[in-house]
């Protein structure tokens, strides 16, 4: 495999000592661009109680490129397709 760019590098290792509340991101053991991810749902929303479970891939061209993130877990929301795909043109 190749070696890791040093700003993905950083930025795992970041993400892993330093996590967003309520985050969880772990690096997939066979590909470094690829991430498994546990999200709590935020307080005082209808997605409050739940945990939602995400894949998130940073492109060749990251961070030029915004990543891909996916929801595993369904989930009713307005910029989330029924695949999972949010889809906002912002990220486009």
């Amino acid at each position: 495999m190749a070696a890791i760019p040093k700003r993905i590098e950083k930025e795992t290792q970041k993400l892993s000592s330093e996590p967003p509340p309520g985050v969880t991101a772990v690096p997939d053991k066979d590909n470094y661009r690829y991430f498994h991810i546990n999200m709590s749902g935020p307080d005082g929303t209808p997605y409050e109680a739940g945990v939602y479970v995400l894949e998130l891939f940073l492109p060749e061209g990251y961070p030029m490129e915004p990543p891909k993130v996916r929801f595993l877990t369904k989930i009713y929301h307005p910029n989330i397709d029924k695949l999972g795909r949010i889809c906002l043109d912002v990220l486009k």
